[in-house]
């Protein structure tokens, strides 16, 4: 049986108005149309489709990433919780907890969800790298003068 792909929802007419999310995409969300003459609200063929009853998500597959259970990250102690059918999510923590826990992961081959570790850790050892030749160059110049 295959799944009908959701429509996004989104709120009429809101690339018209760059309040409404032209450009802003935390805008770009649903509100019921109202109006007499809203053809949206009608329910008219060739129209956005409008929130109703039939497009929820199965029960089995709701709150899952990628038929995955989802497992909040905020220290290293919870990556070693994560088992074969669950996913990490990185919660709201430092760049310095963050970089250990995508050190571990890596190392541990564990899967997250909101995190490209190869390239997290490409670029944090860049920066690294950038600021020991900065230093370097620093403390150079303070034995010249």
């Amino acid at each position: 049986m295959a799944e009908k792909k959701k429509p996004r929802f989104l709120r009429r007419k809101n690339k018209a108005y760059k309040k409404l999310g032209k450009r802003n995409k935390r805008m770009q969300i649903w509100r019921k149309p109202t109006g007499r003459d809203n053809k949206m609200r009608e329910k008219r063929k060739g129209y956005p489709a409008v929130v109703s009853i039939g497009y929820r998500t199965d029960k089995i597959s709701r709150g899952l990433i990628e038929d995955k259970q989802p497992i909040l990250v905020y220290n290293i102690n919870d990556l070693l919780k994560i088992k074969k059918d669950e996913i990490g999510v990185i919660a709201n923590i430092g760049k310095k907890k963050r970089l250990e826990i995508a050190k571990k992961a890596k190392e541990m081959k564990i899967e997250i969800h909101n995190l490209n570790i190869e390239k997290f850790l490409k670029k944090n050892e860049k920066i690294k790298e950038e600021k020991h030749k900065e230093k370097k160059k620093w403390t150079s110049e303070q034995k010249n003068n």
